[in-house]
C-alpha cells in the first residue's frame, strides 16, 4: 500500500501561535492554538518573549500531531509565518536580550510590530531620502525593523550591548531556532529592513552608505553579520518555501518531529495568507483567472489576497516593477524569484467593526438579543437590517444608509494615501440610540471597508496592476453583508476560501511542502514517489473537513473525540513496512525553478473557493455605491484641506 506524507505549518500572530498538520491533498488533519502574551509597560512600547513563543509553538505542533493521529516520522516539511516583529538575541550564546523599556528583563526580547516607540527614528530614516526607501513604498513605517534597531542603539543603557546583538525578523528567528542556520527570508529583509535584492540597483543587498547615513554603521561590521551577512559570502537569503535545512535534534525533540523534517524559508504572516488562498479554483467560472497562456506563478498575477483580521493586508504580485503611491513595495523575490509584490493595507477593519459596536449605547442590548437568538452579533445585525428594510419600506438594505456618510480611518490611513493623521468623520448621525441606529451605523462601517478597498485597488490599477479577483481569508468571510458590499463596491468577484480561519497557517504548511519536496528530490533514493504526477490544475471537489467553513472553529476537544471514535474523515493510511529508505517525490518534473514549484504545490494543496459576484453595474445598489464613493473621496480631500487651513492659521 502506498504511504502518505504530511506537512506542518506554524503561524505566530499578535495574540496566539497556531500549528496545523495537512496531508498531500491539502486536508487539515490537526489544528492547535495557544495564546501568547504581550507587555506594554509604557505607552507604545509593546514587547513579547521569543522563549514563550517557541514554547507555545512546540505545544501547538505536538498537540496538532496528536489530533491528526499520524506518525511524526511521516511529517517531512515544516513552514513558518509570523508577524513582522524584531527579535534580539546575543550573538555569542543566542540568549535573549532585553529590548526595553525594562532593560532588566531579558525574556522580553521582541519589539512587536505594533510598537510605535521609534517615531523619531522613523522620521530620521525617511529624511535621508535614500534610494532604498523607493522599494518600501517611498518611506519606512514605524512598524518596520530598522527604526526599532535604531531606537535600541540610541537607548540601550550599555552601549556595548548593541554590538553584541543579532537582529532577526520573527519568522527568521524561528527558522534559526529550528535548524540552527542563519538563513534569512527575502520576505523579511526586503519588506521590513531595507534590503535590495541583487540586480535592482548598483547595490546588492545591504547598503553601507544608507546604514551610515541613518546612524547604524555598527550593522556594517564583519560584512553585516549581525543582520544576516552578505548573500553567498557569510549569509544566505531565500525566497518563500526554498529549503533552509533539516530540524536539529534538539528542535525536533521539542516540536515532536524528527530530523527528517525539512524547514522552508518563511514569510510574514500576511504573505502566508496570499500563499494559502490565491491558488484556489472556484465553484463558478471567472474567465479572467483562466489564462491558458500563463505558466507557473504567472497564473497568480491579477489575484489579490485580502488577509483580514484586526486590520487587512492587500497583496498581489507582478512580473515587473510597479511603483504605487501609498502602497508598500514593490518587493522583488519575496514570493518567487523575479516577481514583484505590492502590499496595501487598511489599519482597521475587524477592529473598526468592533469599535462601532462596543462604543454604541445599544451594544449591551445587542449582546443580549444575539445570545438569546443563538446568533453572532454580526449575524443578528444583518438580520435586523433585513427587517428594517421592510419596516422602513426601503428598496434594499444598502439604501438604509443612503444619507449616512461614514469615513472610518479612526487610526490613520495606511493605504493608499499613507496619511497617519487621518481620522474618522461621520455625517448624518442623529440622537437616536436604539438598536436600529446601531444597525445602520454598522452597515455604514461595512460600506466604508468596501469603499476603501476600492480606493486601494483603483490606485494599484492606475499604477499598472490589473486586479481580476479578491481572495479573502479570515473570520470576516463569514459576514455575508460585508462580502456583498466588498463585491459591489469594488466590482470584483470575491472568493471565500475553504479554510476561513486557517488560511494563513495553511499557507505556512504549503511552505513546508515545498521544502520537503526540494529536500527529498535531492536525495539519491530508488524509491518511487508516493505521489502521482502533480497537475497544475487545482482539485475541484475536496472531501469535507471539520476545519472547513462554516465550522472552521471546531474545538480541539471535539476533534480529538472524533478521532478516538473512528469518526475522523481522514483515516491514516498504513505505513510502509520498512521506512529506512527515504521517500522521494516524482522526479519526472524537470527543470522547475523555485517559483514554478511553489505555484504547483499551492495548486496541489488548494481547495475550491466559493465566489460572490458583484451585481450588474446597472443595479440600483451599484449606482448608489458609485455616488457614495465620490462622497467618500470628498471626505478624504475635505479633511486634509481642513487640516491645511488650520495649519496656516
Amino acid at each position: 500500500m502506498m504511504d502518505q506524507l504530511y506537512y506542518a505549518g506554524v503561524d505566530v500572530g499578535t495574540g496566539s501561535a497556531r500549528a496545523v498538520i495537512i496531508d498531500t491533498k491539502g486536508n487539515i488533519l490537526g489544528l492547535s492554538e495557544r495564546p501568547i502574551t504581550r507587555t506594554e509597560l509604557k505607552e507604545n512600547h509593546i514587547t513579547q518573549s521569543s522563549t514563550e513563543i517557541w514554547n507555545s509553538i512546540c505545544y501547538c505542533v505536538k498537540n496538532a500531531i496528536s489530533q491528526s493521529g499520524v506518525d511524526n516520522s511521516k511529517i517531512l516539511g515544516l513552514g513558518f509565518d509570523a508577524t513582522c516583529s524584531l527579535v534580539v538575541i546575543n550573538n555569542q550564546d543566542n540568549t535573549p536580550v532585553a529590548v526595553g523599556p525594562d532593560f532588566s528583563n531579558n525574556l522580553e526580547n521582541i519589539i512587536l510590530w505594533m510598537d510605535h516607540r521609534a517615531t523619531k527614528e522613523t522620521d530620521e530614516i525617511n529624511s535621508s531620502n535614500d534610494e532604498s526607501l523607493k522599494y518600501v513604498g517611498g518611506k519606512m513605517s514605524v512598524e518596520m525593523e530598522l527604526p526599532k534597531i535604531k531606537w535600541l542603539k540610541d537607548n540601550l543603557p550599555n552601549k556595548e550591548t548593541f554590538s553584541s546583538c543579532k537582529f532577526y525578523d520573527l519568522v527568521d528567528y524561528l527558522t534559526f531556532k529550528s535548524t540552527g542556520m542563519e538563513t534569512r527570508s527575502l520576505c523579511s529583509v526586503v519588506c521590513k529592513q531595507g534590503y535590495i535584492p541583487n540586480g535592482i540597483t548598483n547595490r546588492n543587498g545591504w547598503s553601507v552608505s544608507f546604514l551610515e547615513k541613518i546612524g547604524l554603521r555598527d550593522l556594517c561590521r564583519e560584512k553585516f553579520i549581525n543582520i544576516g551577512g552578505l548573500d553567498g559570502i557569510n549569509g544566505k537569503y531565500l525566497t518563500a518555501g526554498e529549503t533552509v535545512g533539516a530540524l536539529t535534534q534538539i528542535a525536533a525533540d521539542q516540536l515532536g518531529l524528527t530530523t527528517n523534517c525539512f524547514v522552508g524559508s518563511g514569510v510574514i504572516d500576511a504573505y502566508a495568507g496570499w500563499i494559502g488562498t490565491v491558488a484556489s479554483p472556484t465553484n463558478a467560472n471567472i474567465p479572467e483567472l483562466n489564462d491558458t497562456s500563463a505558466k507557473g506563478l504567472d497564473k497568480s498575477i491579477g489575484r489579490l489576497a485580502a488577509v483580514a483580521g484586526t486590520s487587512t493586508c492587500h497583496i498581489c504580485i507582478e512580473s515587473k516593477e510597479i511603483l504605487v503611491p501609498g502602497v508598500w513595495g514593490p518587493y522583488r523575490d519575496i514570493i518567487g524569484k523575479g516577481y514583484w509584490a505590492a502590499e496595501g493595507g487598511q489599519s482597521m477593519t475587524g477592529a473598526l467593526l468592533a469599535h462601532v459596536l462596543t462604543t454604541n449605547p445599544a451594544y449591551t442590548e445587542l449582546g443580549l438579543l444575539s445570545e438569546r437568538s443563538n446568533l453572532s452579533k454580526f449575524e443578528y445585525l444583518n438580520s435586523k437590517l433585513e427587517n428594517l428594510k421592510h419596516s422602513k419600506k426601503e428598496r434594499s438594505v444598502v439604501s438604509l444608509a443612503k444619507n449616512f456618510f461614514f469615513y472610518g480611518d479612526f487610526h490613520g490611513n495606511r493605504s493608499p494615501i499613507a496619511d497617519p493623521n487621518m481620522r474618522a468623520s461621520i455625517i448624518g448621525q442623529s440622537m437616536d440610540t436604539t438598536l436600529d441606529s446601531l444597525a445602520i451605523e454598522y452597515l455604514a462601517a461595512c460600506e466604508f471597508i468596501g469603499q476603501q478597498t476600492r480606493h486601494i485597488i483603483e490606485t494599484m490599477e492606475k499604477a499598472g496592476h490589473q486586479i481580476n479577483a479578491i481572495f479573502m481569508s479570515g473570520g470576516q468571510c463569514r459576514n455575508g453583508l460585508l462580502m456583498r458590499l466588498l463585491a459591489d463596491c469594488t466590482g470584483k468577484p470575491i472568493i471565500i476560501p475553504r479554510y476561513i480561519d486557517a488560511s494563513v497557517v495553511f499557507g505556512a504548511a504549503m511552505l513546508g511542502a515545498v521544502a520537503a519536496e526540494d529536500a527529498l528530490n535531492n536525495r539519491k533514493s530508488k524509491k518511487k514517489s508516493i505521489l502521482n504526477k502533480v497537475s497544475t490544475t487545482c482539485q475541484l471537489q475536496p472531501p469535507s473537513s471539520p476545519y472547513t467553513a462554516p465550522t472552521a472553529t471546531t474545538s480541539v476537544t471535539s476533534m480529538s473525540a472524533l478521532n478516538k471514535t473512528g469518526g475522523f474523515p481522514f483515516p491514516v493510511i498504513s505505513e510502509i513496512a520498512n521506512d529506512k529508505d527515504m521517500l522521494t517525490f516524482d522526479t519526472s518534473i524537470k527543470k522547475e525553478d523555485s517559483s514554478d514549484k511553489l505555484w504547483r504545490i499551492m495548486c496541489q494543496l488548494s481547495s475550491t473557493g466559493s465566489v460572490i459576484f458583484p451585481s450588474e453595474k446597472s443595479h440600483p445598489d451599484r449606482k448608489l455605491l458609485e455616488t457614495k464613493y465620490k462622497i467618500f473621496l470628498d471626505q478624504i480631500h475635505t479633511q486634509q484641506r481642513y487640516r491645511e487651513m488650520i495649519a496656516e492659521t
